[in-house]
């Protein structure tokens, strides 16, 4: 450089548990843009790594399941004007992760922040969609009402390293869950910056978890960990989602598996387009609750 000053290189590490380990074995990759320029190192992560993961989700699930819908939904809604705060940073990394112009990174960027404020939205409001009272015959109340799954793990789209995170992700942790994400092996930046941009907002440390490296290496440790309750599988092609659902079959978890086009999962989903509310359901149970009426005072008569 002219003025003498050395190049401040970015050292991109994983998010685990509110903190930002190096990969446990050491073991780095180097990451190129779409024309093989070099862009940075990121962590490699191991077995080790992905069940430190766990931990930390699973220790933060009691807090983060047992908060409000509504301070759930306020700290989604902080995520994206954190994220707003940064956006130069990411319309940078993912156009030169997804070898878009800028203006189309930037459009990416903005569905991106969209995206979290859409599924903040939704958080105190989904229970009145998928729960209710049922009709029964006798005097009896049932009510029906959607629980966490529990820690899911979420395999990040490979080609939309952002926009399909997000859109991934936010769903998981807007209905409860806590999350351990394996991000895009070959564009795993925008995903570790985001580990940054969830530490400077009121997400409670362990909520995500996001690891990065050879997608198949880390994903099968977790798909076959006790402690995991769900895994979302948009991330894997045909072969390897086959060998985690067997995997996951070992502790009943729940799996969400997009419907393959030509053994590719991404190829049958518009990140771009309106969300649904399909995947802030794919991780709830339903928790149904019987009660006598008249027996406790609860009756159909006014007092």
């Amino acid at each position: 450089m002219s003025d003498g000053r050395l190049s401040v290189f970015k050292t991109y590490k994983l998010y685990v548990g509110g903190k930002f380990p190096r990969s446990e074995s050491g073991r780095v990759y180097e990451v190129t843009d779409s024309k093989g320029k070099w862009l940075a190192n990121a962590p490699q992560s191991s077995r080790k790594d992905a069940r430190d993961a766990v931990v930390a989700a699973r220790k933060a699930f009691g807090g983060w399941s047992g908060a409000t819908a509504y301070n759930r939904g306020q700290i989604l809604y902080r995520i994206a004007e954190m994220l707003e705060g940064r956006r130069d940073q990411f319309v940078r990394e993912v156009a030169e992760a997804e070898g878009l112009s800028k203006s189309k990174a930037a459009a990416v960027v903005d569905a991106a922040v969209d995206r979290w404020v859409w599924y903040a939205g939704w958080t105190d409001k989904i229970a009145q969609i998928v729960g209710g009272a049922n009709p029964v015959a006798g005097p009896f109340l049932n009510l029906s009402t959607p629980e966490p799954t529990g820690v899911v793990t979420v395999l990040a789209p490979q080609k939309s390293s952002f926009l399909g995170l997000v859109s991934v992700l936010a769903p998981v942790i807007a209905a409860g869950n806590t999350a351990v994400v394996v991000a895009s092996a070959e564009s795993p930046l925008p995903a570790l910056s985001l580990g940054e941009v969830l530490a400077t907002s009121d997400l409670p440390g362990g909520v995500v978890n996001i690891l990065s490296g050879k997608t198949a290496e880390i994903a099968a440790p977790l798909a076959s960990h006790q402690d995991v309750n769900g895994i979302d599988l948009t991330g894997a092609d045909a072969d390897l989602a086959k060998e985690l659902e067997i995997a996951a079959a070992d502790n009943l978890k729940r799996v969400s598996r997009p419907q393959p086009v030509d053994g590719d999962s991404e190829s049958a989903s518009d990140w771009s387009a309106d969300p649904g509310t399909r995947r802030l359901t794919a991780f709830l149970e339903t928790k149904t609750v019987w009660h006598p009426t008249g027996a406790l005072g609860v009756s159909g008569s006014s007092y």
